[in-house]
């Protein structure tokens, strides 16, 4: 009898790397409809069955939920492969847009750089090198884990076809009626200098002040209080907004007060988003500012005007003493000003 020695635990290495090859090399993981596949020949089922893998990001490499995400997809593909249906699945990675770039952006912060200082070119060629060297990591992660895609349909969020298809549906979206340019309230970064998707944005609560004002009437009868958490953005109010249903100032609507330090006029008008409990019941309305605020100007038809420059810093559509301010610093001007005129009442924490 002839004896085998057998190593006294079995190395993965030794193995998988080589058999991934063979597979991947023989076509194993084409299609049978594909001529390069070693099944094409074969009778098999009329079932098309394609998965698209969901491109991970990269901005990174992948984790143990990729791990186990992709697994999931394995077996399910592979076993639709057993049964001789037509089966594809596509790997790809997603360049990931603004993300990739925050990856970059620190990185240069580590070296006491911002993409400014080192340029455009430089700044892109900086985000091709990360996205290059995860791509491959992904890339070797993916085979490590055994996954049964079609390397030869590869593909990247930013290959030109993929590109291309989305212009594509844009336009035609767009001949149809289905979509127009038009205002809409978006996440905006003053440090990247563009809009951040919904998902991108983390909301955490911080403790704050509630700050109250007085408006007074443009007829020179009274004045009301409204509160406010940031009174800086009065300039940009088009409305002060009471629920229809209080008693206490059904007798208002209609009426129109002044802005504090600019006189401008703006109407009282009534709606159900106002909550007659909080506050003092009456809401400043600035629909460029403030997402409920934009729901109430498109209900009531009501001006929009933005206060902020791209940089975060207050623009031409405030008094020329504020202009350029952060939000913080105009705060406080405000405050002060407001004070001196009489129209503020005080804050609560």
């Amino acid at each position: 009898m002839h004896a085998i020695e057998l190593e006294k635990a079995y190395n993965p290495k030794d193995f998988e790397d080589r058999i991934y090859k063979e597979w991947t090399d023989k076509g194993y993981f084409r299609p049978a409809s594909d001529k390069e596949s070693p099944v094409h020949s074969q009778k098999t089922s009329n079932i098309k069955y394609t998965v698209v893998i969901p491109p991970p990001n990269v901005t990174g490499v992948l984790h143990m939920g990729h791990g186990l995400n992709n697994t999931l997809q394995d077996v399910v593909v592979r076993y639709h492969r057993m049964k001789g249906d037509n089966t594809l699945w596509i790997p790809g990675t997603d360049h990931a847009g603004i993300a990739t770039q925050n990856v970059v952006e620190k990185a240069l912060k580590k070296e006491g750089k911002t993409r400014n200082d080192i340029g455009r070119e430089k700044f892109i060629e900086r985000t091709w090198d990360v996205t290059h060297q995860h791509h491959d990591i992904i890339v070797k992660q993916q085979k490590k884990l055994g996954n049964s895609v079609d390397w030869t349909r590869e593909r990247f969020t930013y290959d030109e076809g993929l590109s291309k298809a989305v212009r594509d549906v844009f336009v035609t979206l767009y001949e149809r009626g289905l979509m127009y340019k038009g205002q809409y309230l978006v996440n905006w970064c003053p440090r990247c200098g563009t809009a951040l998707a919904d998902d991108e944005v983390d909301h955490i609560d911080t403790a704050g002040a509630m700050y109250h004002l007085y408006y007074e009437y443009a007829d020179g009868s009274g004045k009301i209080e409204v509160a406010t958490t940031r009174p800086e953005t009065f300039f940009g109010d088009t409305a002060v907004a009471v629920n229809p249903e209080d008693e206490r100032y059904k007798n208002l609507v209609g009426k129109k007060v002044k802005l504090p330090i600019t006189g401008k006029e703006i109407p009282i008008i009534a709606d159900s988003y106002v909550d007659k409990e909080f506050g003092t019941g009456m809401v400043k309305i600035t629909p460029a500012h403030d997402p409920n605020d934009w729901e109430v100007g498109k209900r009531h038809n009501l001006e929009i005007i933005n206060l902020l420059n791209p940089d975060g810093t207050l623009n031409e559509n405030v008094p020329e003493k504020y202009r350029g301010l952060k939000c913080e610093q105009a705060r406080k001007l405000v405050i002060e000003d407001l004070t001196e005129a009489g129209l503020f009442k005080g804050e609560e924490k």
